[in-house]
């Protein structure tokens, strides 16, 4: 029992590189950083395996994050216990906001070690797979939502009324293209010759930077209203 050696590991992810810190098992183990990897999973397999081989036992655990559950399933491939720790309950010292690489790998190992972090749960492919789905369908839900609102603001303000009860139909949406902004149409028709040619016309400096001001009144008025019934018609 003299000889058995066990290992507490913390892996700071990234979308780059993993910053790994090791912690040797008893209270006065040694706690060291082991290096910035490339976080490839090739690599990520390679270095695993040599800090495996080092010890009889190797306890793994990084943060939930963007990155996701990749490297938990490469190490629990290779036999090795994982723990996916929750960010928002490890414990943190009230004075220390200094944060690196390192030092958050240095401190997951140690807190892997002590049995104070808490683990979350890991879906498999398949439930990640659905549960990717359905948020991917409540975003662009949402997003279909903003942007009617901002059409709807936007016929209010020019005072167009659809003359049925229910929009955001077929015949709405034609109702919508067939509608006419000649204000502000032939304001931009103007503005756009000027844009085309800055060297022409009473110039000077002044004169373009005005006139490179003005297609930002188009992009906020009829150049919102083209690009959000294009979403809204696209997503149909």
């Amino acid at each position: 029992m003299a000889d058995y050696r066990e290992a507490f590991v913390g892996i700071d992810v990234a979308k780059l590189r993993n910053a790994i810190a090791i912690a040797d098992a008893g209270r006065e183990g040694e706690v060291r950083f082991f290096g910035e990897v490339d976080a490839s999973a090739t690599n990520m397999r390679r270095v695993l395996g040599r800090i495996a081989n080092r010890f009889d036992r190797v306890h793994f655990c990084y943060e939930a994050g963007p990155t996701g559950y990749g490297l938990y399933r490469l190490i629990r491939s290779l036999g090795h216990q994982c723990t996916v720790v929750a960010p928002s309950l490890i414990p943190r010292k009230p004075g220390d906001r200094v944060k690196t690489n390192r030092r958050d790998a240095v401190s997951l190992a140690r807190l892997l070690r002590a049995g104070e972090l808490t683990a979350v749960w890991v879906p498999d492919e398949g439930h990640e797979a659905m549960r990717d789905l359905v948020r991917a369908r409540s975003a662009a839900v949402e997003t279909l939502r903003i942007h009617r609102q901002q059409v709807s603001a936007f016929m209010l303000k020019h005072g167009r009324t659809y003359p049925r009860k229910k929009g955001w139909t077929m015949r709405y949406l034609r109702w919508l293209q067939e509608q006419q902004f000649d204000h502000i149409r032939s304001r931009y028709k103007k503005w756009s010759k000027q844009f085309a040619s800055p060297g022409t016309g009473s110039t000077g400096s002044s004169a373009r930077s005005k006139s490179s001001s003005r297609p930002g009144l188009w992009s906020r008025s009829c150049g919102r209203f083209k690009h959000c019934a294009a979403s809204i018609w696209s997503s149909r």
